[in-house]
């Protein structure tokens, strides 16, 4: 659990820094700050989607995980958590919802999630946890400066998440398979892109409702 503690810990520090920056930074530089990290996750999430093997299956499940989620409402439910932390916690922030989910599924959609975890879970190496823990706190900067204190308490869903799959590692050794992990990456690397256009206002997508494309596509390499 050790690299996931270290992650929360970064998060949060980073969440706090971009909180008590932004305050101090002009407009102009916080929306230029906001660009160049959208144009930066957009890249992270080609890079991941590009990676894909089997494009009709990652296309598949990406549909199939989308209407999933349009009909359980995901994102709709993690925004009803959000209001309900913001309101919990007397944040006066109004995107405490949006820079919640939109931090949470960036940290946790990504394979050193998963492969890290399973690292630390099942023979202790924590060394791909820390160098995530730095990109994460770094990412949580300007994104904490746009959207507020909902990105620091994002760390509640890495901590939860990916301290469960530490802890649960030595069951699922099966996530090491190079197909698991390509599914991960290829479709968690395209939800990722839609993060990144959402930074860039080129559109707004529901992310949080593409979750299960993920489970889908773990599930398919693993049973298919």
């Amino acid at each position: 659990m050790n690299g996931t503690l270290v992650n929360t810990a970064a998060i949060i520090a980073g969440g706090l820094i971009g909180i008590s920056a932004g305050g101090y930074l002009p407009e102009r530089i916080k929306t230029i700050m906001v660009q160049a990290l959208g144009l930066s996750v957009v890249l992270v999430g080609l890079k991941m989607a590009l990676s894909v093997t089997d494009l009709i299956v990652t296309i598949g499940c990406l549909l199939i995980g989308a209407i999933t989620g349009e009909l359980i409402r995901i994102e709709y439910w993690v925004e009803r958590l959000g209001e309900w932390m913001r309101v919990r916690f007397r944040s006066n922030s109004s995107t405490f919802a949006e820079g919640f989910m939109s931090a949470s599924i960036l940290y946790l959609t990504g394979a050193m999630m998963i492969v890290g975890s399973i690292q630390d879970g099942t023979i202790g190496d924590s060394t791909t946890l820390y160098v995530k823990s730095l990109l994460d706190g770094v990412i949580a900067i300007p994104l904490a400066s746009t959207f507020g204190i909902g990105v620091a308490f994002s760390a509640i869903s890495v901590f939860l998440v990916q301290g469960s799959v530490t802890l649960l590692a030595s069951h699922l050794l099966f996530m090491q398979d190079p197909d698991v992990l390509n599914a991960v990456t290829a479709t968690g690397g395209l939800l990722i892109v839609g993060i990144g256009m959402n930074l860039l206002k080129i559109t707004k997508i529901r992310i949080g409702n593409f979750l299960p494309a993920i489970f889908y596509a773990i599930a398919w390499a693993v049973f298919v």
